[in-house]
């Protein structure tokens, strides 16, 4: 909730339980939350009081505050009433509001201090003293997840998220640039990888279900302390450029079970090409129609199973072999055996990279 719907909330309470009618305006005067529509004192006079050194002015409609943040003036509260308990509910009021001010204030700077952390804007020194003044662990065990949705800067999923952990006030949740939505949890000591792949899972199924929208979920390795969290934000980005390349199937990507496609995102473009030309010749991938690259994906899926791919796709035994013959007299590769299938899949994989670095 933002401090303005905060604050709005706050004063209709007391509007309620008071009877008396609040506003709080600007440092330029303009009204930011109010329980009416009263007509304000003149500009002069807001002006005038705020060059003052008094901290409060009375008069027989309303009651004028001062409201301090970080030793400036940027708030006026204006309490209307002519009760002698005017004044007391107003200064309370006050001291409620700065509070206010100063938690989200606090939260800001927190949430800040991360964003400039996972870029790495920090020495080691500065990110020590800085966490220190924020109240923030320097040795506590953390993973960082990254979440992806089909919409950039999507709101909804960005307060569903903040929902599901909203009872854990020690993570962070931050977003930088366009790049997704950052999750830095703090883990206890029990926790495992296996629990930080059900957490991403959770957050998929979480999302489809509340926020109605397709998510991808990367995950980092484990960071130890506080030195280590810019290189994990680094690896939940690797995790998901990877993951979203060469393993499409999949909604959860870990950093540290990206297999094969790791090693060939490591590749330079001329190697990849130079491969691809040895394995398809003048011919193409693109070549091989869709229902027959869907077969080979089903065949793969079931470690070169003709029988139960058959079985799966409801296709005869007798079409898939014609289907693997024609591949064979095309490339060179009988996909039926370990070897050629093994470099059709790695030639697959690499397609899929070039393709995406062609569209960066």
């Amino acid at each position: 909730m933002s401090v303005q719907r905060t604050l709005q909330k706050y004063m209709d309470d007391w509007k309620r339980i008071s009877h008396l009618d609040f506003c709080l305006l600007l440092e330029d005067n303009s009204v930011f939350v109010a329980t009416c529509e009263k007509r304000l004192p003149s500009t002069a006079k807001l002006d005038e009081f705020r060059q003052s050194t008094a901290l409060c002015l009375a008069n027989t409609t309303y009651c004028l505050y001062k409201v301090t943040e970080k030793s400036d003036v940027p708030y006026l509260l204006i309490v209307w009433g002519s009760d002698a308990s005017v004044s007391t509910i107003g200064e309370l009021a006050v001291c409620q509001i700065q509070s206010i001010l100063e938690g989200f204030s606090e939260k800001n700077d927190k949430n800040s201090f991360m964003q400039k952390l996972l870029l790495g804007n920090y020495t080691e020194v500065e990110a020590f003293n800085r966490a220190r003044k924020l109240h923030i662990s320097t040795t506590a065990r953390r993973a960082v997840f990254l979440v992806a949705t089909r919409q950039s800067q999507d709101e909804h999923a960005l307060a569903t998220i903040k929902n599901i952990f909203s009872a854990r006030t020690h993570d962070f949740i931050t977003a930088i640039d366009d790049s997704g939505i950052i999750i830095i949890r703090e883990l206890s000591s029990t926790e495992t990888y296996e629990d930080l792949e059900d957490t991403a899972h959770m957050l998929v199924d979480m999302l489809g279900a509340e926020a109605m929208t397709q998510a991808w979920v990367a995950c980092s390795n484990t960071a130890d302390d506080l030195r280590e969290l810019s290189n994990a934000y680094k690896e939940a980005r690797t995790a998901l450029e990877i993951g979203k390349i060469f393993y499409a199937e999949r909604a959860v990507f870990e950093y540290r079970t990206l297999g094969i496609g790791r090693l060939i995102y490591q590749l330079p473009v001329s190697i990849c090409e130079m491969f691809i030309e040895e394995i398809f010749g003048d011919e193409s991938l693109d070549s091989i129609d869709g229902e027959t690259l869907a077969i080979i994906r089903t065949f793969f899926e079931n470690n070169l199973n003709l029988s139960e791919t058959s079985r799966q796709l409801y296709v005869h035994r007798n079409t898939l072999v014609y289907r693997f013959e024609k591949i064979q007299k095309k490339f060179g590769l009988d996909l039926r055996t370990f070897e050629d299938a093994m470099t059709f899949k790695l030639a697959m994989l690499v397609v899929g990279y070039l393709k995406s670095k062609s569209l960066q």
